[in-house]
């Protein structure tokens, strides 16, 4: 969600709006934020400030390949952990749009699960949106998720 933002309105994202709507007024269970250490200013203050709105903060540290390539992918282990706690909860809630989900959210329904799908609906697949049992756009009120600071360009370096 922090990039989607990034690209699409310039801005960061309303984590504490997002837990808050996508329980629905539904009792929250347990509520997880994926996170990718990349060593960059700031990025602890963003952890701490998800911790503090409510969330469970995992983190991964980002990988960096040969040819100077960068991965921080946490799909396998979201889905592992939507299967693992899928015993103790009837909804889950995916706050995602990358439809590499759709196969897990196919499996969560058809194991007698409620999955919906919280995203911005211009950069979330369309096939996760149509698999979901319901879809929350954020775009159709994005200031509502969004916070009023900008983020701020990244630095040009003259070489």
């Amino acid at each position: 969600m922090y990039y989607s933002a990034k690209n699409l309105y310039g801005q960061r994202v309303n984590f504490m709006k997002i837990l808050e709507d996508s329980t629905g007024g539904r009792q929250l269970i347990r509520a997880i934020a994926y996170v990718v250490r990349a060593e960059e200013p700031l990025e602890q203050t963003f952890f701490d400030a998800l911790e503090k709105a409510g969330f469970e903060v995992k983190v991964k540290d980002i990988q960096i390949f040969p040819g100077g390539v960068k991965k921080g992918d946490w799909d396998v282990g979201i889905v592992i952990d939507m299967i693992r706690l899928s015993t103790k909860l009837d909804v889950m809630v995916l706050v995602s749009g990358d439809g590499d989900y759709v196969a897990a959210v196919e499996f969560l329904r058809n194991q007698g699960h409620r999955v919906e799908v919280m995203g911005f609906g211009r950069s979330t697949s369309n096939k996760l949106v149509s698999e979901a049992d319901k879809f929350i756009d954020m775009d159709k009120d994005h200031n509502k998720y969004l916070l009023t600071t900008k983020v701020p360009p990244r630095p040009k370096y003259n070489r």
